[in-house]
């Protein structure tokens, strides 16, 4: 897994420091590659991938998404903050992304295609999540608390181009219609189809 994300990479030596990272994640928080092959089983399925979980796992810029973000969360947390902001922003640029390392995911998360994927800091993605391209789960730049970017509850489902905006929940196995503009919280299990819900 470390090796496919430094491939991704286009400077050398960055593509080195990646490895290195990379492969350090890996190694010491066993949880980070549990969760990441969580991501790429559900990722196969849900993208039909003739080829199984490799090519999932060395096609999918999704995952590659996903992977990269993991790795920088779990520098986050460790403390080495410096580095996973760098990180971060080596895999965005590599990904089209821009995740905050302080981002929370939970396991089995689906990004299709994670191209323009923006997250905040306070974000949380339940497990089972599924995200299309273009999505922005930012702040509304008044909320002061400690949570001030959205949690999607387990099992929703985000169409493409939506952003959704504050310390709200998206309820657990809800579906955000592509498009649209979330300012309130959503409750569970509803479909939201307009543009401003």
């Amino acid at each position: 897994m470390a090796a496919v994300l430094a491939n991704a990479v286009q400077e050398p030596q960055a593509r080195r420091a990646v490895l290195t990272t990379a492969t350090e994640v890996f190694r010491r928080d066993p949880d980070v590659p549990r969760a990441s092959m969580i991501d790429v089983a559900v990722t196969t399925v849900r993208n039909f991938e003739p080829g199984g979980e490799i090519e999932t796992l060395l096609f999918s810029r999704g995952i590659h998404a996903v992977l990269a973000h993991r790795v920088a969360h779990a520098l986050w947390r460790g403390g080495r903050k410096e580095l996973a902001l760098a990180t971060k922003t080596i895999f965005g640029q590599a990904f089209a992304t821009d995740i905050h390392p302080g981002a929370v995911f939970g396991r089995g998360v689906w990004l299709d295609h994670g191209l323009g994927f923006v997250v905040g800091e306070t974000a949380e993605i339940e497990d089972d999540v599924s995200i299309w391209h273009g999505v922005t789960l930012g702040s509304t730049l008044k909320d002061s608390s400690d949570r001030r970017h959205p949690r999607l509850r387990r099992g929703c489902t985000i169409g493409a181009g939506t952003i959704i905006l504050g310390g709200i929940d998206i309820g657990e196995g809800s579906v955000v219609a592509a498009g649209s503009i979330v300012l309130t919280p959503l409750r569970l299990e509803r479909t939201h189809t307009t543009r401003t819900a």
